[in-house]
């Protein structure tokens, strides 16, 4: 698709059904360091503020955004952070692992697997219009990962619950809409609920730019090529290795309790209390290791690191 037909949808606002339909059919079911990932900061008085703005499909692909599942974890071995094979529809170890456990009858099985169950990431790329923290990112193409709370916003704006509401697709060069991204801390977690979009606008009045822009997008496929993941064998072997297991529980073939309750968890944690938590971590190991270099490590990227040791 070129970007007249990009242009020539806006106006026939046919992407923005399209959108909805794939998300109803998504519904059932690592970092790479040289991505180039932009994130929210906060300020000294533990608060964040940025404007965005979603930005459409990479040409050839046919969505703006990605979702990718992963598992975050600590056993006795280590840490496991993986992304999990239930991402591209095939089955996971850990998700294996965790079906037998809650199908055990025993409720120290099931809060482990409480523990280990997966985590719901989001990719989209977008075009950053205003950085306080960081001003030089402004006007640049990044890629961004969010949690379902933000994702939930996007939903909501191209199905407002109200019919005085007027949907949108965010993701839209010309009617779509800014993102002004408020962070903050609640109850200890970084917190979305204030973020909110602006009023529908062009991003630019100049469409050669915005072409410009939609070029430098990154391929977001990419993300979510069979290639990109570990094997079963590769995942499965790390799994034992942090829980200290010499063989893997058998998993229950058939759907059970536990997928239910896996898919309800999974609209209920956001990614940004798994980050949270795991930098909180981060945070307490470093009073009992001396292996961290400095203090601005990203805590994703050191725990990569250890699982990887």
């Amino acid at each position: 698709m070129g970007f007249s037909d990009l242009k020539k949808q806006s106006s026939l606002g046919n992407l923005t059904s399209k959108l909805i339909k794939e998300v109803e059919k998504q519904s059932g079911g690592g970092d790479r360091a040289t991505d180039n990932i932009w994130k929210p900061e906060m300020d000294k008085s533990g608060n964040g503020y940025a404007v965005i703005r979603f930005l459409p499909a990479p040409d050839g692909e046919d969505l703006p955004w990605v979702k990718v599942f992963s598992h975050a974890f600590q056993g006795p071995g280590g840490w496991y952070i993986e992304n999990s094979l239930t991402t591209i529809n095939q089955k996971d170890p850990v998700g294996e692992l965790n079906r037998s456990l809650w199908n055990s009858g025993s409720d120290t099985d099931k809060e482990t697997a409480r523990k280990q169950k997966r985590k719901l990431s989001f990719y989209a790329n977008i075009y950053v219009v205003k950085d306080p923290a960081n001003p030089q990112n402004e006007g640049n193409v990044f890629l961004y990962k969010f949690g379902k709370k933000i994702f939930d916003k996007i939903m909501e704006a191209m199905q407002p619950e109200f019919e005085d509401e007027t949907p949108i697709n965010p993701f839209d060069f010309w009617q779509g809409a800014n993102f002004k991204l408020k962070l903050k801390k609640v109850a200890g977690y970084w917190n979305y609920d204030s973020s909110e979009f602006d009023r529908p606008s062009a991003l630019l009045d100049d469409d050669d730019a915005l072409e410009a822009i939609w070029k430098k997008e990154q391929s977001l496929q990419d993300y979510v090529a069979p290639d990109k993941f570990k094997t079963y064998d590769e995942l499965e072997k790390r799994m034992n290795y942090v829980l200290g297991n010499t063989s893997t529980r058998k998993a229950v073939a058939q759907e059970t309790e536990y997928d239910n309750y896996a898919a309800q968890e999974t609209k209920q944690v956001s990614e940004e209390q798994v980050m949270e938590k795991l930098e909180q971590s981060y945070q307490a190991s470093k009073e009992t290791t001396t292996t961290v270099e400095t203090d601005d490590e990203d805590p994703m990227s050191y725990f990569a690191k250890l699982a990887e040791s």
